[in-house]
């Protein structure tokens, strides 16, 4: 019986020496009392153990003790400590889920006693309630064990304490009696717990939606009152008939960090009905219909059975650039390099290493002139040569005017680190024709081999979207690059970007700085543009807005700061699938001569779609400054769906079409709010590619 191996277990206690009392004493005598905590707590030198058996006897003994804290944390009611000890341990350290002698885990005290905010962080730590309840009944005989025995035990040791002379046997038994009482009064806490609850309500805002040909999602939320026990899982149950017989299938939820679930395999084209409902200790509550009752699976692309844009267009180009190169290849032009040794493709640890040698081309000081210039950067941190320059090496020093369709070139060409040499050749066979602007593109791959070659490396990373300029008539194209390797190398090092700055002398004045001097002036905004630029959104339905300006020599768009690469935005839903039936309605009211009418109509208020779009258009025109009233002339790109991925789909909001793309020297009203740049629309588009 229990009862036998606690007292087994109290006589060996109490042969060790007595301790000092104090008022966790109780505590520390639970640890003691199970089984599963005797363990050796005396602290160890670690550095004398020899092998790895003692250091695994070692660091089983400090989870032993985690395990013990875990415990002894939940009872007291102690979050911050739960908290801490889930932060520190992992789960199959901390034991979360191996009952103790007890036959309890840290989760059914958690629930029994209704301690909401430790079972919850329980909970999102993988934790589970005891195998041993199979039934209502045997969680209920095993909490009526439990306190019979604990109230027996403390009897016992009451009539001793009584009895019995003071002495240090007595002292240590009044040791265990506190404790027993304590433990006595949990056992009956969590038993008056279980006595009082109830199942729970049923969910809440269960709602469902389609999130593509084959599969549906539902989201809920907690039931409006648990009746007194923590909700552990939920039941997820899916159907063909309203009445849901018969049922086509189910799922349990027991990972509650999100309340949602996607139920997949379906058949497109067959409404499926679903409903959610709640478990605690006392079992299953009522079911939850959701709202709407059923959704059919399909896609958006159904409405006119169009394929995807970009099917197949990744693999065409590689194809067409093969093809390219296969007719190169034999060109006389390309014998002598068939022989050049490929020591250019060196990693990034090995190239390193071999920076900046004294005899090295990397330029001190700029001419009147077109230059290449590469930052490596990591953390706060910048990679310079050894007189402290960032690496810049000459394009062409006659060029003092770049004309912006050779950037945009030369941005595209950055898409093909690996391929320079090749350019290189295929740009020699035309020299013949001595046009400028091929002289000016050799020039250009010219100066990236040479920078690959003093750098080692092919990947110079990302164009800046804009040169920088001075009055000097320099002109520097920046390529930005973040190294994420740990490894230190001798030939080179990091100086912090500060400290650059602060160290550099310029040669320059503040009214006219030159194109160096700009560089690292604003070394941290093209740092922080880089970052941003390859940020991803989260998954979802966006709502996007499309606003241009053209100049003489290229077209610009309204971008955000945050994320350059995408078009002014707000979520519109987390679901990113557009449905049939979802699109068939946009498209019939981009059909209708009439615009919307403020308050919708009987059939429009119970489309979620609408409610959803009327938040973000008013949320979007608030971001750009645009005035509400104005967006009755704004019109929803109805020709497609942009999907970027399985996870992020946009709508494209637009201007009145005079105002889609705003003219040089014509008036904009609306000025969008600080926190936008306008991007070179094929910069733009890289940047989305990438």
């Amino acid at each position: 019986k229990m009862t036998q191996q606690m007292r087994d277990l109290q006589l060996a206690q109490a042969r060790k020496p007595p301790g000092p009392s104090s008022p966790n004493a109780a505590k520390r005598l639970y640890r003691n009392l199970s089984g599963k905590f005797r363990v050796n707590y005396t602290s160890f030198d670690e550095g004398s153990l020899v092998g790895r058996g003692e250091k695994e006897k070692l660091r089983k003994s400090y989870l032993f003790q985690s395990n013990a804290a875990l415990f002894e944390a939940v009872e007291l009611q102690d979050l911050d400590r739960v908290q801490e000890l889930l932060k520190q341990y992992s789960p199959e350290e901390l034991d979360l889920n191996t009952p103790n002698s007890e036959g309890l885990l840290p989760l059914d005290i958690a629930i029994m006693t209704n301690n909401t905010p430790i079972a919850r962080a329980l909970l999102q730590a993988g934790a589970k309630e005891s195998p041993h309840f199979v039934s209502l009944e045997s969680r209920s005989l095993h909490l009526s064990t439990l306190v019979r025995e604990a109230e027996q035990r403390v009897n016992e040791l009451t009539a001793q304490v009584v009895n019995e002379a003071p002495n240090a046997d007595c002292s240590e038994k009044e040791k265990q009696l506190k404790a027993w009482e304590w433990r006595f009064r949990l056992y009956k806490r969590m038993k008056a717990g279980f006595e009082h609850a109830r199942v729970p309500d049923a969910p809440t805002n269960v709602h469902l939606s389609v999130a593509s040909s084959s599969s549906v999602q539902v989201t809920f939320w907690e039931p409006l009152s648990v009746n007194s026990a923590v909700v552990t899982k939920y039941k997820v149950e899916w159907s063909c008939s309203p009445t849901f017989s018969p049922p086509l299938g189910e799922a349990v939820i027991d990972k509650l960090k999100n309340l949602h679930f996607t139920i997949q395999g379906l058949v497109s084209g067959t409404a499926y009905y679903v409903q959610v409902s709640a478990y605690n200790m006392k079992g299953w509550g009522p079911p939850q219909a959701s709202v709407p009752p059923c959704a059919i699976p399909s896609n958006w692309r159904e409405y006119d059975g169009r394929a995807p844009r970009r099917r197949g267009q990744a693999e065409a180009l590689d194809h067409l650039l093969g093809q390219v190169k296969t007719v190169h290849q034999h060109c006389v032009c390309h014998e002598p390099c068939k022989n050049q040794p490929q020591s250019r493709k060196h990693s990034v640890s090995k190239s390193l290493k071999h920076l900046f040698h004294p005899g090295s081309k990397f330029l001190k000081t700029l001419k009147r002139g077109l230059y290449l210039t590469a930052i490596f950067y990591k953390d706060d941190n910048i990679l310079v040569t050894h007189e402290d320059q960032i690496p810049v090496v000459e394009i062409d020093d006659t060029y003092s005017c770049l004309l912006m369709q050779d950037f945009l070139w030369f941005t595209k060409v950055s898409c093909m680190w690996d391929e320079i040499l090749w350019l290189r050749q295929c740009v020699t066979v035309s020299q013949s024709s001595c046009s400028c602007i091929l002289q000016t593109r050799f020039k250009m791959l010219l100066a990236i081999s040479q920078m690959q070659g003093l750098l080692g490396i092919q990947d110079l990373g990302q164009v800046f979207f804009e040169p920088v300029k001075d009055k000097q008539g320099n002109i520097l194209i920046v390529t930005l690059k973040e190294v994420k390797t740990n490894q230190t190398f001798e030939s080179v090092r990091w100086v912090p970007i500060y400290k650059l700055q602060t160290s550099r002398k310029s040669v320059s004045s503040p009214e006219e700085p030159t194109a160096l001097d700009m560089l690292l002036i604003s070394v941290q905004d093209k740092l922080a543009y880089h970052q941003r630029s390859s940020h991803a959104l989260s998954p979802g339905l966006y709502l996007g807005y499309l606003k241009l300006c053209s100049a003489v020599d290229q077209i610009r768009v309204l971008v955000p700061e945050q994320l350059p690469n995408i078009l002014c935005h707000v979520k519109i839903r987390s679901n990113p699938n557009i449905s049939r039936e979802e699109w068939e309605w946009l498209q019939k009211m981009a059909s209708a001569e009439e615009p919307v009418p403020a308050e919708p109509e009987a059939d429009t208020s119970q489309n979620p779609l609408f409610h959803e779009l009327q938040v973000a258009i008013k949320e979007l025109m608030t971001l750009v400054n645009i005035p509400l009233q104005e967006a009755k002339d704004f019109r929803l790109y109805s020709q497609e769906v942009l999907d970027f991925g399985d996870q992020v789909s946009f709508l494209l909001l637009l201007p009145p079409s005079d105002d889609v793309c705003t003219a040089p020297g014509q008036n904009n009203p609306y000025t969008p709010r600080s926190g936008f740049l306008t991007l070179p629309l094929q910069i733009f588009e890289l940047g989305e590619e990438r």
